[in-house]
């Protein structure tokens, strides 16, 4: 009898665990997942390996790709400040209004990334139930006049690089002997290196909140100048030697993120993303494939707005492929509401289109036609102050439209200007505006038609002043002449 009563409980055991385990796999399959976001600093193509770059190895973001999906086709702007707006806003900088770059706690004047005027991803996620965080660099804000400037854009913690502010020598560090800015507010980590103290961050908010759905954005430093030695190589000097110990740094933090999802059993519902706000500074130049190719950072050639872009989740994420679909940053917003499962605010227009479907492998199609980048080919990078607020110094942004072959500049008078095949010429070099060729001229075509859709003049930043700062003495107030 005991046997008998042993077999039975046994079963008994079996058959519950086995309702446990469906349990629990029908909860994981009804949870969103959990979105990891990095963007490098200044990173193009030709320093990533799995595109080709020659000088560099980069194991852990080439093994992401292995794994997953990487894309071809993605644009930037060739500027940090509108390329970090689009992506928070989900809209074109001609409608967000920061047009060109503009580094509030530097420069202030009362400017700033007015969360009362502006959508925001993490508040989108939020809205779907998902815990957020935020570490790295974000320079839209200046943190000694705005405490809780992420909270309020969405972010439930945050451990932020606080950008240089003005008149502070010490927040000028980004790396060594980092000036971080957390809810226990600003100071210095001396001896330390900041992306490790970014890294540690995330982790562990994973590790708190591993059981909610959660929304994880990382704005690296990594490998913007100014060039350093890193744990890894302390010993790099010059140029090149600390560039390529930069890149091969911001490699070993993103396998060490990666293994943290491991080690949590986070990772087969992690979808991690990994991009760059623009092209490679054009201090250095790099190899791929075969060409020799200048950093591109500040301007709309290929090398300034083609970046890298690499998804991955185990199971829900194709592995191993290569995608020619365009897509560009003002498409991470509803892309990610999209995996959440959020609404996007009504009361707000967005230029971005969601590609879930792509990298969930529903489809192979390419959710757009065209893509943009605008802001570069000028001598002005900077917006101006002037009496009414940061304004910018062009009505019309030069720009680019491309589709997967061709490439149209627009020139601020709004004209078109050059037509390249970045297939045949990568250097943009041949101007087939001229050309007589049938299918040359319906690519133009299509192109202009696209292009004649964009609002006649750009907006300028929607933001309420914020009351003067002593450090604002340092902006000279210009004239509007320029826009005359």
């Amino acid at each position: 009898m005991t046997h008998i009563f042993s077999a039975s409980k046994l079963g008994l055991l079996v058959l519950f665990s086995c309702l446990l385990c469906l349990h629990q796999a029908a909860a994981s399959e009804s949870r969103p997942p959990n979105i990891l976001f990095i963007l490098a600093d200044d990173l193009g193509k030709e320093w990533v390996s799995t595109y080709g770059a020659e000088d560099i190895q980069t194991p852990n973001i080439d093994s992401l790709a292995e794994t997953g999906m990487k894309f071809d086709n993605f644009y930037s702007t060739p500027q940090c400040t509108p390329s970090r707006v689009t992506l928070m806003t989900g809209q074109y900088p001609f409608r967000h209004g920061w047009v060109n770059h503009w580094d509030v706690p530097r420069w202030g004047g009362g400017a700033h990334f007015d969360s009362n005027a502006n959508p925001s991803i993490a508040r989108v996620m939020q809205s779907a139930g998902y815990r957020t965080a935020a570490a790295g660099k974000w320079q839209i804000n200046d943190f000694r006049v705005q405490p809780e400037a992420m909270v309020s854009h969405g972010f439930d913690d945050y451990c932020m690089w606080t950008g240089f502010e003005a008149g502070n020598p010490p927040s000028a560090n980004r790396y060594w002997d980092p000036y971080i800015h957390t809810k226990e507010g600003s100071k210095t980590y001396k001896g330390q290196f900041g992306e490790d103290i970014f890294s540690d961050f995330l982790i562990e908010f994973m590790r708190e909140h591993k059981d909610e759905p959660m929304f994880l954005y990382y704005a690296m430093c990594l490998p913007h100048t100014p060039f350093v030695s890193t744990p890894a190589d302390p010993n790099a000097t010059g140029t090149y030697d600390r560039h390529k110990a930069m890149v091969r740094y911001m490699d070993y933090i993103i396998g060490k993120l990666v293994h943290a999802l491991d080690e949590l059993g986070l990772r087969d519902n992690t979808i991690v993303i990994y991009t760059t706000d623009n092209g490679t500074t054009p201090k250095v130049t790099g190899r791929i494939n075969g060409r020799e190719v200048q950093g591109g950072k500040m301007r709309l050639l290929e090398s300034g707005v083609c970046e890298p872009i690499i998804v991955n989740c185990p199971g829900l994420v194709p592995e191993g492929e290569v995608t020619y679909a365009l897509a560009d940053l003002s498409d991470i917003l509803p892309t990610c509401a999209e995996l959440g499962g959020a609404t996007l605010p009504g009361q707000y227009v967005f230029d971005g289109v969601s590609f879930a479907p792509l990298i969930l492998g529903q489809t192979e199609e390419s959710p757009r036609d065209w893509i943009m980048a605008m802001g570069g080919n000028g001598n002005r990078s900077a917006a101006a102050l002037s009496e009414a607020g940061v304004e910018n110094q062009y009505v019309f942004r030069d720009r680019v439209v491309r589709n997967e072959e061709y490439k149209l500049y627009i020139s601020t008078d709004r004209q078109p200007e050059k037509l390249v095949s970045v297939i045949n010429d990568p250097d943009e070099r041949v101007n087939l505006l001229e050309s007589d060729d049938p299918e040359i001229r319906a690519q133009f075509e299509s192109l202009w038609l696209a292009a004649q859709a964009f609002p006649a003049q750009d907006n300028d930043p929607d933001y309420v002043p914020l009351p003067p700062e002593p450090w604002d003495k340092e902006v000279t107030v210009q004239s509007q002449s320029w826009k005359q």
